[in-house]
């Protein structure tokens, strides 16, 4: 049976990108979702403070299956996990460590992304099981800060940056350790246009294809 890191990591592999799309509709959720799978994305997270999320999430579960991670953001009771699985999510991602949240979403067999801003909180998180992490709000910090913590973290730790990451810094947060990114307001804000969101989620992609290769 494949666990949740290698679900992820896979999912990595494949594009380390996360789209977040925070105040998307259900009925617009689909034709906004196949523009970013389209453009090579296989990771689509709707946080709980947009409208009606659990509909997105149980629309786009449904649509894409298991060749699409699918989840919620902003999660952040043991209430929202158990609901997230039951409309067919696979990640929970949140912005803060709530370790009850990480070890529920273990329990369910899910994907567990919790943000974190300093070494307590990141390890706090990985002793409750965390499948990986996100730095949140990276546009806080800095390329050299995740670096300095990238350091003392696990080295098979999938590390994602969230918060600020545009195609033009995307190299300089992988350059300092990250495994990849979540992206927000740069790929989608509220009122655009499925068209519209293709062509930023190609413009992250060409970032994605321009990075140096590992060695």
């Amino acid at each position: 049976m494949t666990t949740a890191i290698e679900t992820l990591n896979a999912a990595l592999a494949i594009c380390p990108l996360v789209a977040i799309l925070r105040g998307v509709r259900p009925d617009e959720v689909e034709a906004i979702g196949d523009a970013i799978i389209e453009a090579g994305f296989s990771m689509i997270e709707v946080p709980l403070n947009s409208p009606d999320p659990l509909d997105s999430i149980a629309l786009l579960a449904k649509r894409y299956g298991p060749d699409v991670l699918v989840g919620a953001g902003t999660v952040l009771t043991t209430a929202d996990v158990a609901n997230v699985k039951a409309a067919g999510g696979t990640l929970i991602i949140s912005p803060n460590v709530n370790t009850d949240v990480i070890r529920a979403s273990v329990a369910a067999g899910m994907i567990s992304l919790p943000g974190f801003y300093t070494p307590t909180e990141a390890f706090a998180a990985l002793e409750a099981g965390a499948t990986g992490l996100k730095l949140f709000p990276a546009e806080g910090a800095s390329p050299a800060y995740m670096k300095a913590q990238r350091a003392v973290l696990p080295k098979d730790l999938p590390l994602l940056a969230v918060g600020g990451v545009t195609p033009e810094n995307l190299s300089q947060w992988v350059a300092a350790g990250a495994q990849g990114a979540g992206l927000g307001s740069a790929l989608y804000k509220a009122g655009l246009s499925a068209a519209q969101v293709g062509d930023r989620a190609r413009a992250f992609v060409a970032a994605v294809a321009a990075l140096p290769k590992a060695q």
